[in-house]
């Protein structure tokens, strides 16, 4: 009657396995009253921090404003319950926002469809444990990428900074447009929003240089340091505060020399299903239609969700001495993309900007978003009719002001001393995202993988001495590289002045295919027709018990490269310590007695 197990330990397996799944289990039963606290003001912080900051990406998403703040409060709520970082804040971002304006060609229902298929593909990811598919993008292409982007969306709103109207989407053509069409600045917006990034930068300046004021401190000196602080970590809200009021100010005198934001609806959005299809002037785009125009994106948009979401949380943990589950933050994402496309949410993914203000002002618990997703939802409910005001060099700034930071230039010149071949798959994403977004990420990706095969297929391998020749390969032998081993033994053995004997030092080979065992094979036979000898040695249990099975003619095995050599002068069936081969040898004699099947 215990087969199944005794009720106690089941009963504990089955609550570790809902913990894993819903980590606020973890730390809800151990919220304490401080904690209270503190989450709240991070979550107020941030709050601030990402109103202007959605109104402003979706301008980047090339999306009407509104459904920046629709993408920003279903992540806050949904990553409190199943989040495994406490500082991670899911919303819209620069990055996310540039995939969604190249994918859903600027069309909310084509946004809010690919929303909900980025969901599902995450979800299917998290539950099918792929969360190791983001081994395969190497740092190399993931800076290329945000290096690309940085300068990619900066250009971008260029033309909001100065007033300019009809820039075409592309890059290069955004240049030459902008260069042609130079003597059409808007004075006004050029003044406001050269003046807004002025006041962004010198904050981001005061904040870095603030030192910490110590408790013991006079009360003055504390108070001024927080009022410094909030200024500087607030500093967004503050600027879009700021140019609202001079917009204002300006539409009460009658004229009004800024471009401005316009009509925001105002409310929370409707709860519905995503469009499965698109009404069009004459007929009806289909699902499938829609499927095949958003493409590759249906595949770049969720991986790179998870890049940003675990680059940043894994940066973030592991400064507070926690451990990160891609999978888990694949099901959060998930959960977080497919509720959301029911409330005309473009994909989300993790911030960098935001979760560095959450753990700046000492967020304990992910508690902290439900703070910041009430803080959204209120601006939706009440503040709407103010964002009209809100001029749209100001929200350039406040992007441009958020995404410079992300060009690493330093990343060229570190790479060029630690291994120069890594800036390969680096310029050759830089390069194409100037392009293309998507063309940057695969190219990027197809590089490093040819980087990855080539080292595979052509691993390092040492040749010495002269009568004795000894072979080491430095890593473990795949069957792209069996004729490159072939073909290095083969003419160092054959160009020898005489016939010389092969050792085989393998105990850096941990494993091996049935196409490298073929090709032993026949090195075998072809070094024996001309007199040579190969040995083996070092061999690691799994290697020696495959070669065993291959029952390969004239396979000898010696422990060490030693003796080896010391058997070698002998040949095939001469004098010197007794090596193990494949036909006086038994394979159960050979293997540990745990080894024996």
């Amino acid at each position: 009657m215990w087969a199944r197990g005794p009720p106690e330990p089941r009963r504990r397996c089955w609550l570790r396995a809902l913990r894993r799944r819903l980590p606020v289990l973890g730390w809800l039963p151990r919220y304490s009253p401080g904690w209270l606290q503190l989450d709240l003001i991070a979550g107020v912080t941030v709050g601030l921090t990402v109103v202007p900051q959605a109104l402003a990406y979706a301008e980047v998403a090339g999306l009407p404003p509104q459904y920046g703040l629709y993408s920003s409060f279903v992540g806050c709520f949904v990553y409190c319950f199943l989040g495994t970082a406490k500082d991670v804040t899911l919303g819209p971002t620069a990055i996310m926002s540039l995939l969604v304006s190249s994918y859903a060609f600027h069309d909310p229902a084509y946004a809010v469809l690919l929303t909900f298929l980025a969901g599902c593909i995450q979800l299917a990811m998290g539950l099918l444990h792929l969360g190791f598919l983001l081994d395969f993008i190497s740092c190399p292409v993931i800076k290329g990428f945000t290096s690309a982007a940085s300068i990619t969306i900066s250009f971008n709103q260029v033309k909001n900074i100065l007033g300019l109207h009809g820039i075409p989407r592309q890059f290069f053509l955004q240049v030459y447009e902008m260069l042609r069409r130079i003597g059409e600045t808007r004075p006004g917006d050029a003044i406001l929003g050269l003046a807004c990034l002025a006041t962004l930068a010198g904050l981001r300046a005061m904040k870095s240089r603030l030192p910490p004021a110590a408790r013991t401190e006079p009360l003055a000196t504390r108070a001024s340091y927080l009022i410094v602080w909030t200024c500087a970590t607030a500093r967004n809200a503050l600027v879009v505060l700021f140019a609202g009021l001079v917009a204002y100010c300006f539409q009460l005198r009658g004229s009004q020399p800024l471009t401005l934001t316009g009509s925001i609806p105002r409310g929370l959005p409707p709860c519905r299903l995503p469009p499965f299809s698109k009404a069009v002037p004459n007929g009806t785009v289909p699902f499938g239609t829609m499927v095949e125009d958003m493409g590759v994106g249906l595949a770049v948009v969720p991986l790179m969700g998870l890049v940003e979401t675990v680059a940043i949380a894994k940066a973030f943990a592991s400064q507070n001495d926690y451990r990160i589950d891609p999978n888990q933050e694949l099901l959060a994402m998930g959960f977080a993309n497919v509720l959301g496309s029911f409330f005309s949410s473009y994909p989300v993914t993790g911030s960098f900007g935001r979760t560095a203000v959450n753990a700046q002002t000492g967020v304990c618990t992910p508690a902290g978003g439900l703070v910041t997703g009430a803080l959204v939802l209120l601006s939706l409910a009440y503040l709407t009719s103010l964002f009209y005001y809100i001029p749209k060099a100001a929200l350039a700034a406040v992007i441009i002001s958020a995404v410079v930071p992300m060009f690493d230039a330093g990343i060229f010149r570190t790479l060029w001393r630690v291994k120069r071949l890594d800036l390969v798959p680096l310029c050759v994403t830089f390069l194409f995202c100037f392009w293309e977004v998507q063309y940057g990420i695969v190219a990027g990706v197809l590089v490093s993988g040819v980087l990855l095969l080539y080292s595979i297929a052509r691993p390092p391998l040492k040749v010495s001495g002269q009568g004795t020749l000894l072979v080491q390969p430095g890593s473990s032998l795949h069957f792209p590289a069996i004729e490159h081993l072939r073909d290095v033994i083969c003419s160092r053995a054959l160009s020898a002045p005489s016939p010389c004997s092969i050792i085989l030092d393998c105990h850096r080979i941990s494993s091996i295919d049935y196409t490298v065992v073929a090709g032993l094979a026949e090195l075998l036979q072809e070094l024996r027709k001309h007199g040579i000898s190969l040995a083996f040695c070092g061999l690691q249990d799994q290697v020696l018990r495959a070669l065993l099975a291959a029952d390969l003619e004239g396979f000898r095995h010696f422990p060490s490269w030693e003796e080896a050599e010391r058997c070698s002068g002998a040949g095939p069936g001469g004098s010197g310590a007794a090596p193990f081969d494949s036909t006086s040898t038994s394979e159960s004699s050979l293997l540990p007695t745990g080894l024996i099947q």
